[in-house]
C-alpha cells in the first residue's frame, strides 16, 4: 500500500528505529549489571577490611589482658615472696629460749580447763569421747602459742561427726565444744542450735533455701547440730528438697567455718551410708567422735547426777530397784540411755509428790512434810522391773 510513496521506507526506518532501541537498552542493562557487580564487590572488599580490623583490634585487647594479668600474677607473687621474708626475718629474730606462754595458763585463763571439769561432772563415763574433746582442745591451745609467736597458724577444720544411740550425751558434748571454742576466739558466741529435717527442708520449690538459710543466720558464730543428719539426703527420690539444703550446707561449711562449726549427728551405720552419697561433706568433716551406749552402772550413776541437779538424792535401798530396772529396760525396744534414765526420774519425782501429798493430807498425819523427805526419792518412788513385765515388752511408757 502507497502512502506519499514511503511504505516500504517507513517499515525499514522503523524496524531500524526499534533495533537501535533493543540494542541501547542491552548496553544499559549490562552497564548496570557491571555496577552492581562493582558494588558487591567494593562492599566485600570493606567488610573483609573492616573483618580484618575488627580481628586485630580484638587480638590487640587479647594481648594486652594476658600482658595485664602476667603483670598482677608477677605482683602477687612478689608480694607473697616478701611476706615470707618477713616470717623468716620475725622468725630469726625469736630467740631460740623464748616463751609464748604455759599450756596451763592459757587452760586456765580463757575458762577451757573449768568447762572440761565441767563436761566430767556433767557426763558420767564416755572416756573416748572426752579424750577426743580433750585432744581438738589441746590443739586449739597450741594453735594460740604458735600464734603467740608469730608461727604460721591455720583454722583446722572443725566441723565434726557425733555418732551413736540416743541419748548418749552427743547434745551435751556439742554444747560444751561450742563453749570451748567461743574462749579460746574460734568462733564469736559459742552457742548452740540444734537443728532436724524439718527444719531444713521445705514442702515445695522455693521453700527449702529460705528456710536453711534462716537456720543457719541463727547458728552463726556458734553451733550448728544437726541431728539425723541421714535424713537429709534420700536416695530414692531425685527431686526430694534435700538435696537443696545440703548443697548450702556445704557451701557455707567451706566459706563460713571460721564463724561457724557444723556437727552431724545419727547413728554410725546410716552416718556412713550418708557419707557415701555425699562424698563433700564426708571431706569438709575433720573430726569424727563415737559415742558408745552406757553399762548399767553408768545409767544409775547419771540417774544420781539428774537427782543432784534437781535437788533430790536417790535413798540407798533405792539404788538396786533401779538398777535392776535399768536392767531390764535396756533389752527392751524404745530404750534411749540417759533419756530413758530422765524420764525414770521424772516418774520416780511424780510418784514421791503423790506419796507425801497422800500422807500429807492422812487424818492420822499432822499434815507436816519434812525437809529431808521433800529431797529424798524412795525405792517405791521408782518403777519396778515386775511393773514393767506386766506392761509387757513392746511398752512405750517409762
Amino acid at each position: 500500500m502507497l502512502h506519499n510513496g514511503y511504505l516500504y521506507c517507513f517499515n525499514q526506518t522503523s524496524f531500524l528505529s526499534n533495533k537501535v532501541f533493543l540494542s541501547s537498552n542491552n548496553k544499559i542493562k549490562n552497564i548496570s549489571k557491571k555496577q552492581s557487580i562493582l558494588n558487591l564487590s567494593l562492599n566485600s572488599s570493606n567488610d573483609f577490611n573492616n573483618k580484618l580490623a575488627q580481628a586485630l583490634n580484638e587480638s590487640d585487647i587479647e594481648a594486652r589482658k594476658i600482658r595485664e594479668e602476667s603483670e598482677k600474677r608477677k605482683l602477687e607473687d612478689d608480694r607473697i615472696r616478701a611476706q615470707k621474708q618477713m616470717k623468716i626475718d620475725r622468725l630469726n629474730a625469736i630467740p631460740d629460749d623464748a616463751e609464748a606462754g604455759t599450756v596451763e595458763e592459757f587452760m586456765y585463763k580463757d575458762g577451757v580447763k573449768e568447762i572440761l571439769e565441767k563436761l566430767d561432772t556433767d557426763l558420767v563415763g564416755l572416756k573416748p569421747v572426752k579424750d577426743r574433746v580433750r585432744e581438738i582442745a589441746a590443739l586449739l591451745v597450741v594453735d594460740k602459742l604458735r600464734r603467740n609467736l608469730g608461727l604460721d597458724t591455720s583454722v583446722p577444720s572443725l566441723h565434726m561427726c557425733f555418732t551413736g544411740s540416743p541419748g548418749t550425751g552427743k547434745t551435751t558434748v556439742a554444747m560444751r565444744m561450742g563453749q570451748i571454742l567461743q574462749r579460746m576466739g574460734y568462733c564469736r558466741s559459742g552457742h548452740l542450735v540444734l537443728a532436724t529435717r524439718d527444719d531444713l527442708v521445705g514442702q515445695y520449690v522455693g521453700h527449702t533455701a529460705p528456710k536453711t538459710k534462716e537456720v543457719i543466720k541463727k547458728a552463726m558464730g556458734g553451733v550448728l547440730l544437726i541431728d539425723e543428719a541421714y535424713y537429709l539426703y534420700n536416695a530414692s527420690n531425685d527431686r526430694d528438697y534435700g538435696q537443696e539444703s545440703i548443697e548450702i550446707l556445704l557451701n557455707v561449711m567451706e566459706e563460713n567455718r571460721e564463724d561457724l562449726v557444723v556437727i552431724l549427728a545419727g547413728y554410725k551405720d546410716r552416718m556412713d551410708k550418708f557419707f557415701s552419697f555425699i562424698p563433700g561433706m564426708s571431706s569438709r568433716i575433720g573430726n569424727h567422735i563415737e559415742f558408745p551406749n552406757y553399762e548399767a552402772q553408768e545409767l544409775v550413776s547419771i540417774a544420781k547426777v539428774m537427782c543432784r541437779d534437781l535437788e533430790y538424792e536417790m535413798s540407798p535401798d533405792a539404788e538396786p530397784v533401779f538398777y535392776r530396772y535399768i536392767e531390764k529396760r535396756m533389752t527392751m525396744p524404745f530404750f534411749s540411755n540417759a533419756r530413758t534414765v530422765r524420764n525414770a526420774v521424772d516418774r520416780a519425782r511424780m510418784r514421791a509428790a503423790i506419796r507425801l501429798f497422800n500422807k500429807a493430807i492422812d487424818k492420822k498425819s499432822n499434815g507436816l512434810v519434812s525437809r529431808k523427805e521433800l529431797m529424798t526419792l524412795e525405792k517405791e518412788d521408782f518403777v519396778t522391773v515386775e511393773e514393767l513385765i506386766l506392761r509387757g515388752d513392746n511398752a512405750i511408757v517409762e
